[in-house]
C-alpha cells in the first residue's frame, strides 16, 4: 500500500488533472448520469451528493447497488478541511476505503449549492495511467494460483510433521527387533523437511497472497530460498550421520560409500556459504550505489 501511495504523492499533480478533467468533461448531472460516468471511469468507486448544509440529499450509487438509509444524515465532520480550488474542485489525502480497504482519495466538487463526491480506487487510477504495473485479472489469477500451490505445500508440510510424529511414537511399541536408529533418524528427517516446506508455503501465502506488494523487497526471494536450502542442507546432515551410523554398526565394507555421501554434503554447505557471501555481496553493491 505504500508503494501505491508515493506513487501517487510523486505523480500528483498529474493524477489530480487527470481526474479534474475527467469529471469536467462529463455532463454536470452526475447523479442522473451515474451509471455512465462508472461505466466510463472504472476508478471511481461511488458517487453522492451533499447540500450546501452538508446534508446528503442523494443515495451512496455505486456499480452494484445503491443506498438509500443515510440520506439526510449529516457529513459535515467530512468536510472540515474543505478548501475548494478556483475551479470548485477539492482532492483529499489517501486514505484506506471503509468499503473496499483499497487505497483511495475523494474527490469533491461544488456545482451551485451543491457538493458532489467521488470516491476513487488509487490503483485502478494509476493503473489506468499506465504509473503502475498491475492489472486486476492478472493480479487475482496469480494470488489464486500461489494460493492452490501453498495450501497444497502445507498440507505436504502436515503430513510429514504427522508422519515423524507417527514414527517417533511407533518405535516405543515396535518388538526389540525394529531399528532403533533408522526409525529415530527417519522421524528427525521427516520432522526437519515438514518444517522447511511448510515454511516456505508460509513465505508464499504473507508475501503473494495475503500481503502481496507491488514492489517486492530487495533480495526478499533470495532470503526465502535460502532458509529453505538451510532446511534441505540441514535435513541430509542428518540423513548422512544416520548412515554413517548404520554403516559403522553393520558393515565397514561399506564406508567409502558413506565418506563420498559426507563430501557431497560438505560440498553443498560450502555452496550454501557461497550463496550467502554473494547474496550479501550484492545488497552491499546496491546500497552504496544508491
Amino acid at each position: 500500500m505504500k508503494v501505491v501511495i508515493n506513487l501517487y504523492k510523486k505523480h500528483k499533480m498529474t493524477v489530480d488533472n487527470y481526474i479534474i478533467t475527467s469529471i469536467k468533461n462529463e455532463a454536470k448531472e452526475y447523479i442522473k448520469n451515474v451509471d455512465k460516468i462508472l461505466k466510463k471511469y472504472k476508478f471511481i468507486q461511488l458517487i453522492y451528493s451533499v447540500d450546501e448544509n452538508f446534508s446528503q440529499i442523494s443515495p451512496v450509487l455505486c456499480r452494484k447497488e445503491s443506498e438509500t438509509v443515510n440520506i439526510g444524515s449529516d457529513k459535515s465532520h467530512y468536510f472540515v478541511k474543505l478548501r475548494l480550488d478556483e475551479d470548485g474542485f477539492y482532492i483529499s489525502n489517501p486514505y484506506i476505503h471503509y468499503r473496499t480497504g483499497k487505497a483511495s482519495i475523494t474527490v469533491v466538487r461544488k456545482i451551485d449549492d451543491q457538493y458532489y463526491v467521488f470516491d476513487c480506487n488509487l490503483i485502478l487510477l494509476l493503473e489506468e495511467l499506465r504509473l503502475i504495473e498491475h492489472n486486476t485479472m492478472h493480479d487475482r489469477f496469480t494470488r489464486s494460483v500461489y494460493l492452490l500451490g501453498s495450501t497444497i505445500l502445507a498440507l505436504v508440510a502436515i503430513a510429514l510433521l504427522v508422519y515423524g510424529g507417527y514414527k517417533f511414537i511407533h518405535m516405543f511399541f515396535t518388538p526389540e527387533g525394529g531399528d532403533f536408529f533408522h526409525d529415530i533418524f527417519k522421524s528427525i528427517i521427516s520432522v526437519t523437511l515438514g518444517i522447511a516446506i511448510f515454511d516456505l508455503a508460509k513465505q508464499i501465502i504473507e508475501h503473494e497472497v495475503l500481503f502481496h506488494s507491488f514492489a517486492h523487497e530487495e533480495g526478499h526471494q533470495y532470503k526465502v530460498l535460502g532458509k529453505f536450502l538451510v532446511s534441505i542442507v540441514i535435513a541430509l546432515s542428518i540423513e548422512t550421520l544416520m548412515v554413517v551410523f548404520k554403516i559403522a554398526l553393520d558393515d565397514y565394507t561399506h564406508m567409502l560409500s558413506a565418506f563420498y555421501l559426507m563430501i557431497g554434503t560438505t560440498v553443498m554447505f560450502v555452496g550454501l556459504a557461497f550463496y550467502y557471501k554473494t547474496i550479501q555481496s550484492s545488497s552491499k553493491s546496491s546500497k552504496e550505489e544508491e
